[in-house]
């Protein structure tokens, strides 16, 4: 291969500082895999002594690993030696195309085994990435600098995490392995290997530095520890600094601040915005929100409802204000019977877009307290007890609005809305406690049902534990809430396996994004070569036929196997060319000539390519060569057509995804900004935005690949299913028409509380 040139004002190759930067990498990370290795026997040993019935899986990785132990070694030190010596030959090898099988043929399924390896892999790659980014920049700088050629990056750094995560793939590829196993193997790596990485890094970038390599680059600094398990869980976990106080409640909080501050002073107003920092006044903080939440209902109850005071006050006027409120345990048990069997007027409520759930839920309470013996006319609803159920409908009501729920999704979520309003009841810490199980369980039930279709077998199988776990707590809730502990810790179990599914799926829709693009490309460049060639000329009906049908099918398939450059796509374009030339020489009507004598192998393959075979392939070439003959001798009548070919699946486009946007009249294609399409080009990979369908409602989509081909940027659900390709200035046009926003991962209660007090302070400046 040859090496790239040097860049202006950069050294050319330096093979002195290369030996440095090789002899400070590579033994050291053949030595580091080795000793990690050596104590897998053991770690493979403790997980067989808790499997239980899978525990001769385990065993039987410990024998494969003692039995190929060298192999494994050897295997992972040649793939970092083939990616230095391509790297120090000046052509750097790229890490996915390595990864993702450059010599697998066109567009065939990957095991899924092969599949989960390289994605665990992936995720090995990204936690070093993530660790040490500052001194892996440098790195790529540094080494990309002794070599002479342009700058390295991730994919392309030898010694980078992306390719120290194909050698561990490539070291255990020929192992027979359970693939529980093979994943257990990864995760050690991930969490034995990958800290000596770190401290091997800033090493390499040490030595390169003191030798002169790229001394504009700044001095090394040892990088910060990656951060502690407990402080990594509590920053998912959203509950690191706050209290456990949710986003929207302190959001709702400085806004209510400013609006009680030129009401009531600002002692008061300080006291409700006050941080959630200090766990000791959390509680009392927690007490504030409840009650600026309270007196915000309380402020909007007339306007929502259309009658002073709303429901419980119209009922006081049909009594005559002698009515008495319901008690707490005359609450309980009308709820309990409306959790039991929900009357189809609350169902339709549940199904219908426009009616009020609150509004809907306390005509239900008061007209079900008559089957305790109580006279509705003579009963209202306490005050707390009614906001409870107001927070808890419009909980649900922009749930169910913004949220991608229909049909059964949306039927299983509206059961949950008494089950809701008896917790709101029992503990109103659920609104502004973040680690509540009964929101846990919601948030988890609510990914699981938005824009699940069925349409999958996993699908299906998770709204099956939807079900069953929603089943339960209608049936099995009574006032004890540890059942929302227990419910949400069972399908927390169950959600962990189902995204190991979601991550093969994901990668399955990138591996299909990417095979659908190699084959749009390859399918545009047969084309092109074809009309270079034909556009404009008038052919035999034989020798137009071969091109457009037998050849352009032969040429795709090349090209996507091999690539523009391969040697069977210049061997294809010849036969073209050639055939060509056999026509021009027959128009100057050259008689007896040994027409195609020198094509017959090309012929044969292009034939074979679409299922002709033998004496049939003979028989089409025959046709070829008597029609070549009969313009020779100007004798049109002894022209041939092609033998009939086999029915063969010529390559269709890729599907047509569906307009990320629909531009109106009044907005063009050009009307973004440039920063947001520069935004997203540098978007990385696994962030999450939301998609605003033009009905509104919301689906949050990830970023899973980028395509090297077109730029386009794939994302997929939450369930890993592509919905969704644009390129970045569709995307900036998106943001533009309010039709995309940066995902807040507050979950789906948080999410849906913010939208209650949108929906609530609008009307609250309203009645002030």
């Amino acid at each position: 291969m040859m090496s790239n040139p040097p860049l202006a004002g950069q050294p050319g190759r330096n093979p002195n500082l290369l030996a440095i930067a090789r002899a400070a990498a590579l033994p050291p990370l053949a030595q580091a895999f080795g000793k990690v290795l050596a104590g897998f026997d053991d770690a493979l040993f403790d997980r067989a002594e808790k499997a239980g019935a899978s525990q001769v899986v385990f065993l039987d990785g410990m024998r494969e690993l003692r039995r190929r132990s060298d192999e494994i070694a050897t295997r992972f030190e040649a793939s970092l030696q083939l990616a230095w010596s391509a790297f120090d030959n000046g052509a750097p090898l790229s890490a996915e195309s390595l990864l993702a099988g450059q010599n697998e043929g066109g567009l065939s399924l990957v095991p899924e085994h092969v599949l989960e390896s390289r994605l665990a892999v992936r995720n090995f790659a990204t936690v070093l990435l993530r660790d040490w980014k500052q001194v892996l920049a440098r790195i790529d700088h540094r080494l990309a600098w002794c070599a002479g050629i342009a700058p390295l990056d991730p994919d392309t750094n030898p010694i980078g995490p992306e390719h120290i995560g194909v050698a561990v793939h490539e070291a255990f590829y020929t192992c027979d392995l359970a693939p529980e196993v093979r994943l257990v193997l990864f995760k050690l790596c991930e969490r034995e290997f990958a800290a000596g990485i770190g401290k091997l890094y800033e090493t390499v970038d040490e030595r390169l530095a003191q030798a002169g390599a790229a001394p504009e680059v700044s001095a090394p600094r040892r990088a910060a520890p990656p951060r502690q398990a407990a402080q990594m869980a509590a920053d998912e976990d959203g509950t690191a600094g706050d209290g456990h106080a949710p986003m929207w409640a302190q959001r709702f909080s400085e806004r209510w601040s400013q609006r009680r501050s030129s009401m009531a002073g600002h002692e008061a107003a300080h006291a409700v915005a006050g941080g959630f920092s200090d766990e000791s006044a959390y509680g009392d903080r927690q007490h504030m929100v409840l009650e600026a939440l309270h007196e915000l209902l309380a402020q909007t109850r007339q306007t929502r409802e259309g009658a002073p005071g709303g429901a419980a006050a119209s009922n006081a006027a049909a009594g005559g204000g002698q009515q008495r409120s319901l008690n707490q345990r005359e609450m309980m048990s009308v709820l309990s019977l409306l959790q039991a069997t929900p009357s189809a007027t609350l169902r339709a409520a549940v199904g219908e877009d426009g009616e009020s759930l609150a509004q809907r839920l306390k005509s239900e309470v008061l007209s079900g307290a008559t089957r305790l013996g109580v006279d509705p006319s003579q009963a209202r609803l306490d005050p707390q007890d009614e906001d409870a159920i107001d927070l808890v409908g419009m909980l649900f009501d922009v749930m169910l609005d913004e949220r991608d729920l229909e049909g059964r999704s949306r039927e299983l979520i509206g059961r949950l809305v008494v089950p809701f309003v008896k917790v709101a009841m029992l503990d109103r810490r659920m609104f502004v406690q973040k680690t509540h199980p009964a929101r846990k369980l919601l948030n988890s039930l609510a990914e699981a049902c938005e824009g699940n279709a069925g349409e999958s077998q996993a699908e299906r199988a998770l709204m099956g534990k939807v079900e069953e776990i929603t089943e339960r707590l209608t049936a099995e809730f009574n006032e004890n809430l540890a059942i929302f502990l227990t419910l949400e810790e069972e399908f927390r179990e169950f959600l962990v396996q189902h995204r190991r599914r979601i991550e093969i799926a994901e990668r399955r829709a990138a591996e299909t994004q990417r095979g659908q693009e190699k084959l749009e490309v390859a399918r545009n460049r047969a084309v092109a070569e074809l009309d270079k060639r034909v556009a404009g000329v008038a052919l035999p009906k034989a020798i137009e036929d071969f091109l457009h049908q037998p050849w352009n099918h032969h040429l795709t398939l090349t090209l996507l196997r091999e690539g523009d450059e391969g040697e069977g796509v210049s061997e294809a374009l010849k036969l073209a060319d050639d055939l060509l030339e056999e026509v021009a020489q027959a128009r100057r009507h050259i008689v007896g000539k040994p027409w195609l004598q020198a094509c017959q192998p090309s012929l044969r393959k292009v034939f074979a390519s679409v299922g002709m075979h033998g004496d049939g392939s003979t028989a089409a070439i025959d046709a070829l060569h008597d029609t070549l003959q009969a313009i020779a001798e100007a004798r049109p009548e002894l022209e041939r057509a092609l033998p009939e070919l086999p029915q063969v699946a010529l390559p269709a486009p890729p599907v047509q995804e569906a307009p990320a946007i629909e531009f109106g009249s009044a907005t063009r294609a050009e009307d973004f900004d440039d920063a947001d399409a520069e935004r997203f080009r540098r978007m990385e990979i696994g962030t999450w935005l939301d998609f605003i369908d033009k009905d509104g409602k919301l689906q949050a989509g990830k970023l899973s690949w980028v395509s090297p081909i077109s730029s386009r940027l794939l994302f997929v659900n939450r369930r890993g299913i592509r919905f969704c390709v644009a390129s970045p200035e569709e995307l900036a046009v998106m943001v533009r028409l309010g039709r995309l926003r940066t995902h807040v991962d507050d979950g789906a209660f948080d999410s849906a509380m913010q939208g209650v007090i949108d929906r609530l302070e609008p009307q609250a400046a309203t009645v002030g």
